[in-house]
Formats: C-alpha cells, sequence, structure tokens
C-alpha cells in the first residue's frame, strides 16, 4: 500500500516538474472553428531603430504559412493594393475591424507583426517580435504568439585565448551580422512561431492536428 502511495505521488510530482502540455487545439481554438483559406500579411510595425527590419521580416512571413496549409497574398501584390488604398501602415489598422481587408483582398485572416527588439548583441542577432492573426469575419485573434529569438553566429573559439584572436572574433563577428544574417534571423523567427500555427485546408494535416503537441505562445528560444 505504501509503496503505491509512494509512486503515486512521485508520478504526481513529476507531471507537475514537466510543466503544462499544450495542443495545438487548446491553444488555438478558434483556428478550427473558422478555418481560414486566405491570408494577407501586413507589413510589419518596427518599434526598434533598425529601419531594415521591417522589410526583412516581411519578405519571409509568407513562406512558413504557405507550408503550412494556407493560401497567402502575394506580399507584392498586397502592398501595391494597400498602397492604393492608403491602407499599407499597419499601425493604424492593427486595432480597427479586419473586415475591410475581406473586401479589398477576400482574405479570411490577416496577420499582423510587431517589432520590439532587432538588433546585433555578442556573437548574434537578438529579436523580440510579437505575431498575431485576426479574423475578418469576426475580428477575434485566432493566433498570437511572441518570439523571443537569440540567432547565434557562434565565435572562433581556437583564437579567443589571444588578444589577436579577440580582434579577430570582433571582425569575424562584424561580418557576420550583416545583411545576410539578418534575413536568417528573421526566417528562423517566423518559421519558429508558425510550426505551432494548425494545419489550412491545402495540407494533408488540415483538421488532423488537432492533439499535436504546441509550444507555449511566449517563446525564448537560442538558434544557430
Amino acid at each position: 500500500m505504501k509503496k503505491t502511495l509512494f509512486l503515486l505521488l512521485a508520478a504526481v510530482l513529476l507531471t507537475s516538474c514537466m510543466g503544462p502540455s499544450f495542443t495545438r487545439q487548446s491553444q488555438y481554438p478558434k483556428l478550427y472553428d473558422e478555418k481560414p483559406t486566405t491570408i494577407l500579411v501586413m507589413p510589419p510595425i518596427n518599434n526598434t531603430t533598425n529601419v531594415e527590419a521591417k522589410d526583412l521580416l516581411y519578405t519571409s512571413i509568407s513562406h512558413p504559412l504557405i507550408e503550412a496549409g494556407y493560401y497567402v497574398v502575394s506580399p507584392h501584390l498586397a502592398m501595391e493594393m494597400l498602397k492604393a488604398e492608403s491602407a499599407y501602415d499597419a499601425e493604424l489598422l492593427i486595432d480597427r475591424d479586419a473586415a475591410v481587408f475581406a473586401r479589398i483582398f477576400g482574405a479570411d485572416a490577416v496577420v499582423f507583426s510587431v517589432i520590439d527588439v532587432w538588433r546585433k548583441k555578442g556573437f548574434g542577432i537578438e529579436t523580440k517580435i510579437k505575431y498575431i492573426v485576426k479574423s475578418t469575419a469576426t475580428n477575434d485573434i485566432l493566433f498570437e504568439r511572441t518570439c523571443d529569438l537569440y540567432l547565434d553566429l557562434g565565435s572562433n573559439n581556437n583564437s579567443t585565448n589571444s588578444l589577436l584572436g579577440a580582434l579577430v572574433d570582433l571582425a569575424a563577428s562584424a561580418i557576420a551580422t550583416a545583411t545576410t544574417d539578418h534575413i536568417v534571423a528573421a526566417r528562423k523567427c517566423n518559421r519558429y512561431i508558425f510550426s505551432d500555427i494548425p494545419r489550412g485546408r491545402y495540407s494533408p494535416q488540415h483538421l488532423l492536428d488537432q492533439q499535436t503537441s504546441a509550444s507555449a505562445r511566449d517563446a525564448a528560444v537560442t538558434v544557430k
């Protein structure tokens, strides 16, 4: 009897230590309810001093959504139409009724992103971005996650024991954090965030992935 109680207690403690478990269904039930097919991606809202961050992020948001089974309105076409309608400033539209995007683009949902951090830090790039997917039918938030991602570009461990090595590392870091690696940071952040999104109509997993494990909505991760 005592042995059984001990095993039960151990199981409870182990479960509590592992933390809460999430599924795509529990995290994003409204996406399964509304089943959006066509998604519009708005230009990011950039709250940083890095003027390139907005374009770097915008050009790579569509890819993981397409891979997840959604039809994404062409970003280039979308930008031209948004400019024609004087509706390309996401800052002015993020809190307004999203129905306008259904009328102009036929979109079922619209993606907003907010860049709060984008900077070189140590031997890498630090980013913090919030993503919101809103329904154009109900104006409800269907998907929301924050990604605190650090892209570790590494350092030359063989040379750090000398002053010359340290200077070489600094020079390598400056080269490594050129535009190409900022693009990599944007792609990795977008891919990480949307890895958890319920699969869309054009995916074989559409409506079959409700019990698939999902991560916490606020993600902090270091990637290489």
